[in-house]
């Protein structure tokens, strides 16, 4: 087991009080995560949750013809498994690094035993699960009423907020899978924004030039979903 640095970088973790972080540290493992590397399959066994450090992590359905399509992405604001907050053992979605990165995970057994003897950390989930429902909800809205465009404009600007660098780590493929578009459809939306000046892509990259310029580029759901995140967790986020 690789343990964590002294002090973990999820936010989340780190509104815990210090004397329930303490307790929880030997529980966590410290991972490196690759780029679209699958931490959790749908319909596998919900063994561990995963708090992340550094990169990013996308929610995503699977269909049965084996097309994906994202419902939410994860940070170092957050977690994955909120199943888990109400005993499932088994994980309906598929958790895909989206921007590579490093995590701490923890066994379900042991999130569980925090649930139960820690009413601060149970607190906190609660909140998190609050902000994450709301950006669930964000999205699905943002998908019908808002431009793809505006929507990729979004999703950029919330990988950034997770990041510590304004080149991300990905694909034009991965974009238009998660954003649930073609890539000839999804080439054309990087495009107008690369002449708009606010990123450049390359190979494998897309880095942000103008941040202000993106927010105003995208829709009203980015500051929406910040907003939610802030209320519910004002630690967290930023």
């Amino acid at each position: 087991m690789n343990a964590l640095p002294d002090r973990p970088r999820n936010r989340l973790l780190l509104a815990l009080p210090s004397r329930n972080l303490k307790r929880l540290m030997p529980e966590l493992e410290h991972i490196r995560c690759q780029r679209e590397q699958v931490l959790m399959d749908a319909d596998s066994s919900l063994d561990y949750v995963f708090f992340p450090e550094s990169g990013v992590v996308s929610v995503v359905a699977v269909y049965a013809d084996g097309s994906v399509i994202e419902m939410a992405t994860i940070g170092r604001e957050g977690c994955t498994g909120m199943q888990a907050f109400f005993g499932a053992k088994t994980s309906s979605v598929r958790l895909l690094v989206q921007i590579p990165g490093s995590a701490a995970k923890m066994s379900r057994a042991a999130f569980a035993r925090a649930m139960g003897s820690m009413p601060s950390f149970r607190n906190l989930m609660s909140a998190y699960i609050h902000a994450f429902l709301e950006q669930v909800l964000v999205s699905v809205a943002c998908n019908g009423a808002h431009s793809l465009k505006e929507r990729l404009a979004r999703w950029l600007l919330m990988m950034r907020d997770r990041s510590d660098d304004d080149a991300l780590a990905i694909t034009q493929s991965l974009l238009a899978e998660m954003l649930g578009v073609q890539r000839p459809t999804i080439t054309h939306a990087v495009s107008e924004l690369e002449r708009a000046g606010v990123i450049e892509h390359g190979r494998q990259q897309v880095t942000i030039r103008d941040r202000l310029g993106l927010m105003e580029e995208s829709c009203e759901c980015y500051q929406l979903v910040r907003a939610r995140v802030a209320f519910h967790l004002p630690k967290t986020y930023t």
